[in-house]
C-alpha cells in the first residue's frame, strides 16, 4: 500500500522583495523563502553576477524570480523599484530590508562621508523601501516587514559608530512602523544577527575572530541559514501575533 505525502510550503504563493540578496544573509533568506514557495524579487546595487547565480538556484524550487538593480538610498529610484515589482508579480507580501555596508573606523579618524553613507544605505534605505510599500500593505491589510539589524545596534561597538547608529535606528524604525501598521495586520519585526559567517566577517583576521569566539556562549560562528530560519518564522503565519520585536540570533553574544 503506497502512502502519499503532502509537503506544506509556508510561503506558497507569496512574493518577497529582499534587498542585498545577492550574497550572504540576503541570499540565504531568498533561497529559504523560495524553498517554502515564495516568489522572489532580488534587489542589489551592482553585484549582478552573484545575483544571477542566486536567481538560478531559486528557480530550481519552481518559483518566479527577478533581479532588480537599485540604489536603495535613492528615494525616487526605490519608488520606481517597488512599483515595478508590484507590476511584475502582482503584489508584495514580504519586505526584507537586508542591504547594508560598513565603513569602520574610530570617530577620531572617521570621515563625514563614511558616517553619512552608512546611514544612507543601512537606515535611510530601509525607510525608503518601507515608505514605498506602506500604502500597498495598508490596502492589502496584510504584510510582513523584516529589518535586518545587528547586535551592535543594541550594544554599540568601538570603531563602528556609523554602523551601530544605523542599526540602532533600524530598531527604532521597526517599532514605530509596527505601531503604525499593526491595525492593518501588517507586522514589522527586526532580527539582530551576531557574529555570522559572511564576506563581511571573512575579512577579519584570525585574532579578531578568536576574540569573538571567547565571548559567544555557543562557542561558534553563526551561519546565514541561522538568520534565514528566523526570517522564515517572521514571514510565515507562525508569527501572526509577533510585531515590534527584535530577535537576537547571536549564540548568546549580546546576552
Amino acid at each position: 500500500m503506497s502512502t502519499i505525502s503532502y509537503e506544506i510550503k509556508m510561503l506558497k504563493g507569496k512574493t518577497a522583495l529582499i534587498t542585498g540578496a545577492s550574497r550572504g544573509i540576503g541570499s540565504a533568506i531568498a533561497k529559504k523563502f523560495a524553498q517554502q514557495g515564495a516568489n522572489i524579487a532580488i534587489v542589489d546595487v551592482g553585484n549582478m553576477e552573484n545575483a544571477k547565480i542566486v536567481k538560478e538556484e531559486i528557480e530550481t524550487f519552481g518559483v518566479q524570480c527577478k533581479v532588480y538593480v537599485c540604489d536603495i538610498s535613492d528615494f525616487a529610484k526605490t519608488k520606481e523599484l517597488v512599483d515595478q515589482v508590484i507590476i511584475d508579480f502582482g503584489g508584495i507580501d514580504i519586505l526584507v530590508n537586508n542591504a547594508g555596508i560598513t565603513r569602520d573606523g574610530l570617530i577620531l579618524s572617521m570621515k563625514e562621508e563614511d558616517f553619512t553613507k552608512v546611514i544612507q544605505i543601512n537606515l535611510t534605505g530601509a525607510f525608503n523601501m518601507i515608505k514605498h510599500t506602506y500604502s500597498h500593505f495598508m490596502k492589502k491589510r496584510s504584510g510582513r516587514i523584516i529589518n535586518i539589524s545587528s547586535v551592535v545596534g543594541l550594544t554599540g561597538n568601538a570603531g563602528q559608530s556609523n554602523y551601530s547608529s544605523a542599526k540602532a535606528g533600524l530598531i527604532g524604525l521597526t517599532k514605530s512602523v509596527a505601531k503604525e501598521l499593526g491595525g492593518r495586520n501588517v507586522l514589522c519585526n527586526a532580527i539582530a544577527p551576531g557574529f555570522i559567517q559572511t564576506d563581511m566577517t571573512g575579512k577579519l583576521n584570525d585574532k579578531v575572530k578568536e576574540s569573538f569566539m571567547t565571548m559567544i556562549p555557543l562557542k561558534r560562528q553563526g551561519m546565514p541559514d541561522d538568520i534565514a530560519n528566523v526570517a522564515l518564522f517572521l514571514a510565515s503565519d507562525l508569527s501572526s501575533y509577533v510585531t515590534g520585536e527584535v530577535i537576537r540570533v547571536d549564540g548568546g553574544l549580546a546576552m
